[in-house]
C-alpha cells in the first residue's frame, strides 16, 4: 500500500527531481543509463523502479538477457568496458560508504568516459538513487500485470 504521492503533496520537490531526470536523459546514452538505472534501482530494492526501467529498456529493443544479467554484471559477458565501468561506478556511489568511491573505480571510468560524460553519470546515479529513495519509502508500487 502506498503512503504518500510526492508529486502531489511536494508538488516543487518533486518537478526538481524530475529537472535533473530531464537532464540525464537529454545527456546521457539511453542504454547506459537504463542500466545504471536498472542496476541501482536493484540495489536499493525498488521493486516499482526495477520494473519501469526494465519495461522502458525492452521497449527500446534492449536484450532481456542484458537486463537479466544487471543483477550479476561482473560474471556476464554481455557488456562493453565503458557498461561495465558505468555499472561499477554505480555500484559504489549507490552503496557509499565510508570510504566513499574507491580510486580503481573512478580512474577505470575516467579512462574511458570524458569529464563531462563522468559528471553526467554521476548526476544519473544520483538522480535514480533520489527516485529509488522516495518510491520505497513512499511504498510505491509497480502497476498490476496484465
Amino acid at each position: 500500500m502506498s503512503r504518500i504521492d510526492m508529486a502531489a503533496v511536494a508538488p516543487e520537490a518533486y518537478r526538481a527531481v524530475l529537472g535533473l531526470e530531464k537532464y540525464v536523459r537529454a545527456n546521457v546514452d539511453r542504454t547506459v543509463l537504463e542500466l545504471v538505472k536498472l542496476r541501482a534501482s536493484m540495489l536499493n530494492g525498488c521493486a516499482f523502479c526495477v520494473d519501469m526501467h526494465s519495461r522502458e529498456a525492452l521497449e527500446a529493443g534492449e536484450d532481456s538477457r542484458r537486463l537479466f544479467a544487471v543483477a550479476a554484471w561482473r560474471e556476464a559477458p554481455f557488456f562493453d568496458e565503458r557498461e561495465r565501468t558505468a555499472l561499477a561506478l554505480t555500484d559504489s556511489v549507490t552503496r557509499l560508504g565510508e570510504h566513499g568511491v574507491p580510486d580503481d573505480v573512478w580512474d577505470a571510468a575516467a579512462k574511458v568516459w570524458s569529464e563531462k560524460e563522468l559528471a553526467d553519470l554521476v548526476t544519473a546515479i544520483a538522480t535514480i538513487n533520489v527516485w529509488n529513495r522516495v518510491a520505497v519509502t513512499c511504498r510505491t508500487q509497480p502497476p498490476a500485470l496484465d
